[in-house]
Formats: structure tokens, sequence, C-alpha cells
């Protein structure tokens, strides 16, 4: 009797135990699993990366010239179990990471800062400054998020290295230079990104950017999601004097502004109206006193634009309005302007498929996700040359988002007072809140997730 009873009470324990695993498979999802994993490897890591990124913000560099940034992206991938190749396109960085059989997934993220004096209260604001290649000193921040960038490029790289049984393939982390006078990415193809340093061509590329929305939210939009675009220097030539004689000489500076003028002529009477186009004069130098009519000017030009027929018929007409605005002051033919193209991209057109499946799969694991699409917001004007590290490969698949880095009570305060946020992208005010920290974190590992363990062929 004993035993019986013994028996009885150990198959009872056995099926209480089974129907309690029945339940826990029931109501703990493997999505839950994985969502609940990320959160707590975030949390966890918290103090650590919010050092990290405070350290990048307050060391900026200029494009081509994140020699330390770079070494700290590299020494922190490394760590991490990395191969790491650095010097490519001449500061750029990238981690190769392999894990089996498996797609082949890019994450980028910029190494660059701007020439801006930052203008917060922030403890750990930017008080740096550098030498531009001029040779003139300049302050220097991350006014466009690129230190965040870091962060949760970093964090997600740890995260890899460490949770090898949820993903099978070959993560690339790069680290691109100067991206903000978009040559970066081209500057490392060029260089051999995929050649002489033998890093494999991505099938997919990811990467994420901050932008004045509140924190907690994600613009993750399909197609076209921002403009192409010319960086263009023109010098206009002319013959210095004195400035109480400017008939005996040939007034570069109004040279240069009859030809602006006629710029923006252009822009509204010979591309199509249909179609956004904007052409800025970002600055404009000449001479150095005032009683000194300088022999030279220099216009540096920034053009936007979605349709490449819009983009020659702009740039044909201004080669044309340098020749006839230095032909109506008579100069002599070897000083006409001369035009300088630099940096360039085309538009940015996000994979829809890959779209699709990541936001999807961001609702699903990130609670409370607040996601625009391409239904919510236009095409930025913007640009960026991020996909330009895939565009020359026969596989061209990436997607690219941008996230909210607004204390979402400061954004819905100024959105009342000014309708508008209550900072923008480029200017000296522009900060990243600390909850976007751990929000990004997620947003680049949850986006990775989705691409190694999805199809998008």
């Amino acid at each position: 009797m004993k035993y019986s009873y013994l028996l009885q009470r150990s198959t009872a324990y056995r099926a209480a135990l089974v129907f309690s695993f029945f339940l826990f498979c029931i109501f703990t999802s493997p999505a839950q699993d994985l969502q609940q994993e990320v959160e707590k490897v975030v949390q966890e890591g918290k103090t650590d990366f919010m050092d990290i990124f405070k350290t990048l913000h307050q060391n900026p560099e200029l494009g081509f010239q994140e020699k330390e940034t770079a070494q700290f992206i590299a020494e922190h991938l490394d760590s991490y179990g990395y191969t790491v190749t650095t010097g490519i396109g001449k500061t750029g960085v990238v981690g190769v990471l392999k894990n089996g059989e498996g797609p082949v997934v890019m994450y980028r993220t910029e190494l660059d800062a701007l020439p801006v004096l930052e203008t917060t209260d922030l403890p750990y604001k930017s008080t740096k400054t550098v030498l531009e290649d001029g040779g003139s000193e300049t302050p220097v921040m991350h006014a466009c998020g690129h230190d965040a960038h870091m962060t949760w490029m970093l964090s997600a790289a740890k995260y890899f290295a460490e949770h090898k049984n949820r993903w099978k393939g070959t993560l690339l982390m790069l680290g691109q230079p100067a991206e903000e006078p978009v040559l970066g990415a081209e500057a490392m193809v060029n260089d051999g990104l995929y050649t002489k340093y033998d890093i494999p061509e991505p099938d997919y590329l990811y990467g994420l950017h901050s932008w004045p929305l509140p924190t907690g939210s994600i613009t993750a939009a399909k197609g076209t999601r921002m403009a192409g675009t010319d960086q263009l220097d023109i010098t206009f030539y002319g013959v210095g004097g004195h400035g109480s004689s400017p008939h005996l000489a040939k007034d570069p500076v109004m040279i240069a502004v009859n030809a602006i003028t006629l710029y923006q002529q252009a822009v509204s009477r010979m591309s199509n109206p249909r179609n956004p186009v904007v052409l800025t004069v970002g600055a404009l130098t000449a001479g150095a006193t005032n009683n000194v009519i300088p022999d030279k000017a220099v216009a540096k030009l920034n053009l936007r634009w979605f349709d490449v027929k819009d983009r020659e018929v702009l740039v044909d007409a201004i080669q044309r309005i340098n020749k006839s605005v230095a032909q109506m002051y008579d100069l002599d033919e070897q000083l006409y302007p001369e035009m300088k193209r630099k940096g360039w991209s085309y538009p940015l057109v996000n994979n829809d498929k890959m779209t699709t499946v990541i936001r999807s799969d961001i609702k699903t694991n990130i609670p409370n996700v607040k996601i625009f699409t391409e239904d919510d917001i236009p095409a930025e004007m913007g640009s960026e040359d991020f996909h330009h590290l895939v565009i020359h490969n026969k596989k061209k698949n990436y997607f690219y988002a941008f996230v909210g880095v607004v204390d979402p009570v400061q954004y819905e305060k100024s959105m009342s007072a000014t309708g508008k946020p209550p900072y923008y992208n480029h200017n000296g005010n522009y900060q990243v809140d600390p909850g976007a920290i751990p929000f990004g974190q997620e947003l680049a590992i949850h986006g990775l997730l989705s691409i190694f363990n999805n199809n998008f062929e």
C-alpha cells in the first residue's frame, strides 16, 4: 500500500511537471524569450555603454581625421573577438565575426563629427577644437548623433559575439569615416574594401541614424527615403585692387553673388517642379580686410535631388552660369570660374521586403515601440552615402532607419509651444536623450537578428 501510494504521488508529480511545462510553452513564446534576453543584456550593460557614449561625445573628430575614434572602435571590437582591419579609406574600420554557414550581414556606423560649437549644458559636452584642412582652428562636436550610432554598434557587436546560438553567418561591423562630406563610403570601397582588404561582400546592409523624434519611435519606411546630393566648390577669379577703385579691378565677390542668384533661378525654372530640389550655398569666402578687393572668392554649394535628370540639368546650368557671368565681367578665359566636385551620393532607396520584415520583428520584440512608415513621413531632403558601400556590388540589399532621440516630454512640450522639435541635426544644441541609448541598442540587435533569421531573396 505504501509503495502504491508513493507511486501515485510520483505519477501525479510528474504529471504536474508536464502540465506546468506545457503552460510555460503556451505563455512564454520564443519571441518573449528573445525579447527578455535582449532587454536583460542591454540593462546589464547600460552603465558601460553610457560611459562609451559619453567618451565618444567628448572626443569628436572631423572626417578622415578620426584616428582616435577608429582606434577606440577597433580596440572594442578586438576585445569582443572580432578580426579587425583598420586604415581602410584612410581611417575606416571593419570587424569580422564568423559563425558558421549563413548570410553575410554588414552593420555600418559613422565615425566623424562636425565643425560646430556645442551650445548644450550637458556635463559631458564637447569643448574640443581641431584644425581643419585649411589650417584654421574650429570647434567640433557630434551634432548628428554619430556618437550614439557607434555606441549602438558596439553594443550589438558584443551581443552577437556572446550569443552565437541566436544566429549563423558572418557579421561585419563597419566604422565609416567622413560621412558628413559624403566621401567615406566611396573612399573605403575605392581603397579596396572588398578586394585588397578581403572583406566579404555583404548580402545585406543595415544602419540606424538618430533623428529629432521622441525616444521610443523609429521611422522604418519602404522606398526612397533620402535625396541624392552633390557637394560642389566654385572658385571665382577676378583682379584684385583698391576698394576705392572698383573700375580698375574685377571684383570676384560681385561675380560670385551674381552667379549664386542665377543658380536659384535655375532651380526654380529649369528643374522639374514636380521633383523636390534644393541648392544651398553653405559658405562664401573672399578677402581678408575692408579696403582691398580680393582676387578670388569661393562658394561651397550643396545640391539635393531625387531625379538624376534634375541633377544633370542643374550641374550643367551651374557651369553655364559660371561662364556667362565671367564673360559679362569681361574676364580673360584663364580666369573663368572653376568647379570642383567633391562628395556625392545617389538617393537612398530601402529594400521593400527587408523593411517589411524587419519592422514587423521590431514591433514584436520591442514593447511599446512607435513605428512610422512611408505613409507617415515623406522622404527627407537630407542625404547619406551609407548605401554606397553596396550599390556597386552584385547584391544591393539594404535597410536604413531613423531613430527618435528626443526625450518624449521635452518633445511634446516643444511641439505644443512651437510646432517644431526642440533641436535639429547639425545644430550646436543637438543632443541624444540618454534613454535613446538602450533603445538604439535593442533596435540594432533585433534588426540584425531579423536579417540573419529571415530569407529576403
